[in-house]
This record gives structure tokens, sequence and C-alpha cells, in this order.
């Protein structure tokens, strides 16, 4: 295959204005290949075609519907292997997890398939006699999808498919640090039976095409995963076009371990909630917060556990966590180790730059003890491997603590007991709620989302993404 690589704009591959090359993080010399950007212009031209695509897509039959979403779902898990290494190579997460995002990215395009064959409408009686209603739900028309850097097939994935499942024509426009994962998909979508325009692929730069899509009003919804500054920009440009706007944004979640818990539960869900993906997840838990009780043994096994981890090559057997992303992100997380230390945290494990065989943006997870929740790092997300140890009395100061921030997206506990469990779902002020496990790792089937300034507008996933991609119709009838 070329290794240059076009926009998808009305059922065509389309030369973009420029081009950049895409390389891989766990080695810089490995070039994945050239990309095509989008001009403000062939954006608006992609928005256009969407419009058209529209037409005749949010007349499609159910069927059909169906039937195209069950393919390329299909070819995504089929093709799970292949795909899973190109995500890896080009974002750095370890291939088990880049295969595992292909394959759940499969998983999102089949449930939204069978939603199509339960759009069931509903009734009700009318106060006045002799008159029914019904109420029932129709796609939006053109949705621009912008997605992030760290989930580069999923998230884009579930937005994309309940889009087209509830009849929207998409315009998308993937991160540029990882363009390969959402071409690849494009491809894939290009070979289905759609209306031309009904799918269009716009690459480039958010300052370029990112602002065309956000400010345009002939679109009817824009749905958004990144930083909860760009979130904001975005919010004020579609409400001046009343455009219809989804954002998930930042996060600082807190994984809770008391006096009960099974400590070495908490440390195999603090290692995973905060170094998977090399702590490069909104659903990362970078607070760990730990009563007096067990705060020693905790933070001990932890150590012993980091001790373990392997970095390395995001292809090889055996890494358990890759490169960063960028140099740019690997900056930016040395940058708070220092930051972190000068405000008197003590860094107990990590934290150095690792030189492997291959030059990527490599570096050693890192730990933080003798933080307090009001020190930046712990009030800022920061997006890298590194987590930091608040230490706590008691269950109500941990819970306290937890809340304690302008954001809201996941938010753990491990106990034993019932009772805090049950105290936890009812006062934890987040959008999901973790016991006994991992605050990274949802299902696909339910809603997910945040409180605060994590998340606004509707819920994504599950049966509630119904709630943004589409439009209620109340109809009155006089039989």
């Amino acid at each position: 295959m070329s290794t240059s690589h076009p926009l998808y704009i009305n059922g065509q591959w389309v030369t973009g204005a420029k081009r950049i090359t895409n390389t891989s993080p766990s080695d810089l010399t490995d070039v994945i290949g050239e990309y095509d950007q989008a001009s403000a212009e062939q954006t608006q031209q992609a928005i256009s075609a969407a419009r058209q695509g529209f037409a005749q897509w949010s007349k499609s039959g159910l069927e059909q519907r169906y039937k195209v979403l069950m393919a390329i779902g299909d070819e995504l898990i089929a093709r799970q292997q292949e795909l899973g290494e190109l995500l890896s190579r080009e974002e750095g997460k370890p291939l088990a997890e880049g295969k595992g995002e292909v394959y759940r990215s499969g998983q999102f395009f089949h449930y939204y398939a069978a939603e199509v064959l339960r759009q069931i409408d509903e009734r009700a009686d009318s106060v006045r006699p002799g008159v029914e209603i019904d109420v029932r739900r129709e796609p939006l028309g053109v949705v621009g999808v912008i997605s992030p850097w760290n989930f580069p097939m999923a998230t884009a994935v579930w937005k994309i498919a309940p889009a087209l499942a509830f009849g929207n024509a998409v315009v998308f426009k993937p991160a540029n640090l990882v363009p390969a994962s959402a071409w690849a998909l494009t491809e894939i979508i290009s070979r289905q039976e759609f209306p031309a325009g009904t799918f269009n692929l716009v690459m480039g730069s958010g300052g370029e095409t990112g602002e065309a899509l956000i400010n345009s009003p002939q679109i009817q919804a824009l749905t958004f995963t990144g930083s909860l500054e760009v979130g904001r920009r975005i919010a004020s440009a579609t409400v001046a076009n009343l455009v219809k706007c989804q954002l998930e944004m930042g996060s600082k979640n807190a994984l809770i371990v008391v006096d009960d818990a099974d400590v070495d539960l908490a440390v195999e869900a603090a290692f995973n909630g905060s170094y998977s993906g090399s702590g490069q997840k909104c659903t990362a838990s970078s607070r760990l917060i730990v009563t007096d009780a067990v705060h020693d043994e905790f933070v001990s096994k932890l150590i012993a556990r980091l001790e373990k981890a392997t970095v390395g090559h995001a292809l090889h057997e055996g890494v358990q966590i890759g490169p960063i992303a960028d140099k740019r992100q690997l900056d930016s997380n040395m940058a708070w180790i220092e930051r972190a230390q000068a405000d008197g945290a003590t860094l107990v494990f990590g934290g150095n730059r690792v030189e492997m065989a291959t030059e990527g943006y490599y570096m050693e997870p890192a730990l933080f003890t003798d933080t307090t929740n009001d020190m930046a790092i712990n009030r800022d997300e920061v997006f890298g491997p590194i987590a930091c140890v608040i230490r706590v009395a008691d269950y109500e100061a941990a819970l306290t603590t937890l809340n304690d921030t302008q954001y809201g997206l996941t938010g753990g506990i491990i106990t034993n007991s019932l009772k805090l469990a049950s105290d936890f779902k009812a006062r934890a002020e987040t959008g999901c709620v973790m016991v006994n496990l991992a605050t990274a790792g949802t299902d696909y089937h339910v809603p997910f989302g945040g409180r605060k300034n994590s998340s606004f507008g509707p819920r994504e996933q599950g049966q509630y993404a119904r709630e943004f991609y589409t439009v209620v119709k109340t109809c009155y009838v006089r039989a």
C-alpha cells in the first residue's frame, strides 16, 4: 500500500492541501506514512457533501444500516492483529492493548447495528378525547466528530457508529498525532454501501481543519473528546450557531484504599488504573487516596509492583508500559515531576527518561508520596504514567478528598465493606463509580461520561447515545 494517505470526501479519495509525516513514538526512525491535511475549504466541502449524503442515508432502510454496520464490525474484529499493530505502532500503547482496542471498536459497530433494529417509538394517551400521540426519534443531520489521540480508534468509533446507526452523516476529524488508525477505519467504511457523502474524513490541525468544523453553521451536532481548554472553546463556537454539542474533557480521577481493603487487589487496581496506556487515559487514577492503617503496606507493595513492570517498544513481547505518545507530552510529564518535587512531594519510584535500543519517548512510571490534594499535580490533569499517594485519616476524609476537584469522571474504592461500597456509590461525585476495580475500564453497552468539568451534554455509549444523535418529534393525530 502507498505511504501516501489522502482525505475522503463525498465518496472519493482527495489530495489534501499539504501532508504530515506520521512516525512511531517507539522508534523515531519508523515512518508509518504521509497523511494529507484538509484545508478549511476542503473541510467545508466535506460538510456540504455530508448534507447531501444525509438526505439519502437518513431515509435508508433499517436492514441496510444493520448490514453495513455489521460488516464494518466484522472486518475490524477479523483484522484486530494487523490493525492493532498499526494502532500500537503509531500511538505507543502495548500491542495487547492495541489489539483489544480494535476488537472493542468492532464490538461498538455490532452493538449499534443491533440498535438499528431496536428503534421503537413511544405512544401516549392524550388529555383530549379522540387524540392519539406518538413520540418518535429522527436523525439530526450532519455530525462533526473530533476524536483524541489516546484511543485513536475506539473513541472515534463510539461516536461514529451511533451517528450512522441513527441515520446521520459524519465529518470525522481525528487527532493529527494518530492519523493512521483513522485512515484505516475510513478505508473499511469507504467500501461499504453508503451514499456518497455519508461519511467523510478530514485529517488536519485543530487550528485550521478543527476550527472550520466547529465554527460551521451547516452542521447540526458536534461531539468532541479532549482537553477542558479546547472543550470550552468548542462550546462557545457551537452555541453561537445553535449547534448541538457533546464534550468529554478533563479528569482527575482517584482511587480510595480504605482500612479493610485487600491491599494486593488495591495494588493491582492502582497499577492498572494509573499506568496502563502509559497513564494516557481520561479514566486513569492519578490520585491514590489511602488511609493511615494501610498506607505503608500499600506503598511498599505498589513500589514492588512497579519494579517488575517492563517499559519498552509497543510491539515487543512482554512490554507493559509503552512510550509516551510524543515529545510534547513527554516534556510535560518531566516538567510535572520536577514541579511536584519542588512543591514538597517525595518521588519514591521512577520518573526518569529511559534509553532503549530504539530512539523513542520512553520514561519510567513515577510514584509520589507525601502529597496533598492542594498540590498542583493533584489539581490538574497530567496525562502520563504518574500517580500521587495522598494519605488520609479515614474513609470520610478520603471521600471528601476524592470529591474536592473540578472534575468528576471516574472514582474508585477498594473495600470489603458493603456499607462503605454502597455509601461510596451514593456520594462519589463522578459519572462512573468503580468498587474493587481499576478506575480505567468501562463497558460499551452502558452510558459513559462524567460530571462537573469532565463532561458536557448527553452521555456517550449504550442506548443513552440516542439522546445526542437524534431529535425528538411528538405527533398528534385525531382518530
